[in-house]
């Protein structure tokens, strides 16, 4: 079976102006690296894709590549609402070094299955790389089914993953089910942290969680305990996340609070978000140190 990875959804660094913050990405990549992650993913929700220019995203591809590549596996958020300017940004991070390119299938409008086919049957030829399709049915109003995605791997060659951000593990116990047999090396992720265990023992590759930006030593530890079947490791590493999930539940969206939360372990940015989101309010800074101090990080 393919390797075994908790991977960090990064967060994006934007100066107060709202402008790129070079130095600040280069900070928090820094801080991953140290905290042993097992690989960095460059715009995906978490890093605010939805919301930055096609000129920014190809600034911080090459910012990740510089600083990223050849220090720990590096894959690239290529997701835009234009399948073309999916494809020109996915092949920029190709051509970067990123050793594949994550896409999400368009949102707004809840898409068919077919729709979904004929999606990635324009973009996948079109891309010389690596792609791992991001089911997020929260965000675009719909489903990747795991018949959907055998579909596709059987008619891509390069599709070779997938990160399933669903909550309950069942879809991606059906996915791992339909695809294992014919795809052995296809990597199954999962997109809530709290399901690492639950994932790898089912079959599948690990994990791509938000929580390894705030604590990357607690995640990587964690990994390397399922990676080496040490099973106190294993349990003692769940009820540390089991307590960090609730993070997630100080503010809506979450990004501003992780950000916070970023700068008072001491890691150097901004807590600045593109518009229209909000930093974290005195009330939830409050919450943020409690919890921090609740779970040994501050």
């Amino acid at each position: 079976m393919s390797k075994i990875s908790f991977m960090t959804p990064v967060v994006t660094a934007f100066n107060p102006d709202g402008s790129l913050d070079v130095q600040g990405n280069k900070n928090v990549y820094e801080h991953l690296i140290k905290g042993g992650v097992d690989g960095i993913v460059v715009m995906g929700s978490t890093g605010e894709f939805f919301s930055m220019s096609m000129q920014d995203k190809k600034k911080l591809v090459d910012v990740a590549a510089e600083t990223i590549k050849g220090r720990t596996r590096l894959l690239i958020g290529a997701s835009c609402m234009d399948w073309r300017e999916t494809v020109e940004l996915g092949n920029y991070a190709i051509d970067a070094g990123a050793e594949a390119v994550m896409i999400v299938p368009p949102y707004y409008f809840a898409l068919s299955d077919a729709s979904v086919m004929e999606y990635y049957g324009k973009v996948a030829p079109a891309i010389h790389g690596d792609i791992l399709l991001y089911n997020f049915p929260d965000r675009t109003g719909y489903d990747l089914k795991p018949e959907i995605i055998l579909e596709l791997a059987r008619a891509h060659k390069n599709i070779v993953g997938l990160k399933d951000t669903v909550e309950k593990m069942g879809h991606t116990r059906e996915v791992i089910k339909a695809l294992r047999p014919e795809f052995p090396e296809f990597e199954i992720l999962s997109g809530y942290d709290d399901n690492l265990v639950h994932n790898v023992m089912s079959g599948g590759n690990g994990c791509i969680g938000g929580l390894s930006n705030l604590a990357p030593e607690i995640t990587s530890a964690w990994a390397k305990a399922v990676r080496e079947g040490d099973l106190e490791g294993m349990v003692k590493g769940q009820r540390t996340i089991d307590q960090m999930m609730d993070l997630y539940a100080i503010g809506t969206p979450f990004i501003p609070i992780s950000k916070r939360a970023m700068q008072l372990r001491g890691i150097e940015i901004s807590d600045t978000c593109t518009v229209p989101f909000l930093p974290a309010t005195a009330d939830q800074e409050a919450q943020i140190k409690a919890f921090m101090t609740r779970v040994g990080l501050l």
